[in-house]
């Protein structure tokens, strides 16, 4: 199943991390080939940095594969939420229209 995986990251902890931005990128591209990420954003939220990342989950017991190296590197507070992409809302609302 395909998840968002949202990381704010503090001010402060931010701050720390981009000052070695070379060491920044790297674990951010470790992270993204171990997840295998789709695609991946930053931007900024409510004033803080934002890591955004689409990961494909084939089971739960991945999750802790997924959001602890962004609490431990950069005490993010993460969120994970369920996504479809368009094809996959469309068969899933015509195939709940034949259910009613």
């Amino acid at each position: 199943m395909r998840f968002v995986v949202r990381a704010k990251i503090p001010t402060e902890a931010g701050n720390k991390v981009v000052q070695d931005p070379e060491s920044l990128l790297k674990n951010l591209e470790d992270y993204m080939k171990k997840t295998k990420a789709e695609a991946s954003y930053f931007f900024e939220a409510d004033g803080e940095r934002v890591a955004t990342f689409i990961v494909d989950m084939q089971s739960a017991d991945s999750i802790p594969d997924l959001i602890e190296p962004l609490f431990q590197g950069m005490h993010a507070k993460v969120e994970l939420h369920p996504v479809m992409n368009f094809d996959e809302l469309k068969q899933g609302l015509l195939r709940g229209k034949h259910n009613r």
